[in-house]
């Protein structure tokens, strides 16, 4: 675990936030807001996350004073969603659909990567980066790919009418901040995908924002899109947090369309990799996103969001030509000003400890307590 508190894990602008967050408290998991410098227990009024957001008075309500901010101990930091179904958006930025597709020509073997990549960027190049999502000219430069063999399901989701989303954890699943992150043991070319997150409630409104490592394996899903579940889904392989930020008169969408997520991964063996995801570059709006999460389906506990990101990671750690992928030990660190950093060690799923507090434990849990049921006060 990564254990000491920094005031890097918080927004630069501290004093207008209003936080949400989840910690491991000795009754149990429990949800908090952070305002003006100190730590609230609000679970009497709002036993869980979700309850708290679908409240239109989240910002303002009380709780049980903790203890000041600066005495949190960050090794009792949850992730801070807890019943929201964990949705994502894949390939929601022109860089990272050219690399699915490369992925998915090398059939998920990183020592090709480069020869198609060099191929590919050369006969597409900027064109994929300006086209707009089912607009004509999105059809026209699509036609004109299939007539040169180089159509992809990954294209189709870049720029056809509909995005790619899928769900990427179960409830309760997700690992906040400093939790050991888990990429499958089996897998030999992965990386992080450092996010912003939307969480939306139960009517379908965004209410805040926070960061996500959707921490992907390239040779799965490279070897066959229907291997997405594989290389998605498994013991830590999502990490949220610190907190998430309520949208209010000073952060709100405007905020996340403006952010610029930087990532730094550190190996233990001296390796350094940093990164920039600008969400202006973004090829759906967050909110088109959200529309397209919410389809013709119901979420009544809300869901979080993956929005997706630039980066992909093409920086040769070992040998040359085959690009970066994790080794246990490497930090990872995920920050833009107005959410604060995200960090997290990597392992493997099958060495994270497992996660066995599932739902009917949360509520088993809260019952206990007096927190719902008959004895809720």
């Amino acid at each position: 675990m990564i254990q000491e508190f920094s005031k890097e894990m918080l927004p630069a602008d501290l004093g207008e936030a209003v936080l949400v967050g989840r910690l491991r408290l000795d009754e149990g998991p429990t949800p908090v807001l952070i305002r003006g410098g100190t730590v609230y227990d609000v679970s009497r009024a709002v036993p869980t996350v979700a309850d708290l957001l679908d409240r239109d008075d989240a910002a303002s309500v009380q709780g049980e004073a903790l203890f000041p901010l600066d005495r949190l101990d960050a090794s009792r930091l949850l992730s801070p969603v807890d019943l929201q179904v964990v949705k994502a958006a894949g390939v929601t930025f022109a860089v990272s659909a050219l690399e699915r597709v490369i992925e998915e020509a090398a059939r998920g073997d990183s020592s090709a990567a480069a020869a198609v990549r060099e191929k590919l960027e050369s006969r597409v190049g900027g064109g994929i980066r300006s086209v707009v999502p089912g607009s004509e000219e999105a059809a026209r430069l699509k036609a004109a790919l299939i007539e040169e063999g180089m159509w992809s399901q990954y294209l189709e989701v870049a720029i056809g009418p509909d995005a790619e989303i899928f769900t990427k954890a179960p409830v309760l699943s997700t690992v906040g901040w400093g939790a050991e992150i888990g990429v499958r043991s089996d897998s030999s070319w992965n990386n992080p995908e450092p996010e912003v997150v939307l969480v939306v409630n139960s009517r379908g409104t965004p209410v805040g924002a926070t960061l996500g490592n959707d921490v992907n394996l390239r040779d799965f899903e490279g070897r066959s899109a229907l291997l997405l579940g594989k290389a998605k889904d498994n013991n830590a392989s999502g990490a949220l947090g610190p907190f998430i930020r309520i949208f209010d008169g000073g952060y709100g969408m405007d905020d996340v369309r403006d952010a610029v997520v930087e990532l730094v991964v550190e190996g233990d063996d001296g390796y350094r990799l940093t990164g920039t995801s600008t969400m202006r570059e973004i090829s759906r709006d967050p909110e088109e996103l959200v529309r397209q999460a919410l389809s013709e389906h119901h979420y009544p506990d809300g869901f979080a969001l993956f929005l997706g990101t630039l980066f992909a990671p093409v920086q040769d750690r070992d040998a040359p030509g085959r690009g970066f992928t994790h080794k246990e030990g490497d930090v990872v660190r995920i920050s833009t000003p107005k959410l604060g950093t995200l960090v997290n060690r990597v392992t493997t799923s099958k060495a994270a400890p497992p996660w066995s507090f599932g739902v009917r434990d949360l509520m088993n849990n809260l019952a206990a307590r007096g927190l719902i049921g008959a004895g809720a006060r």
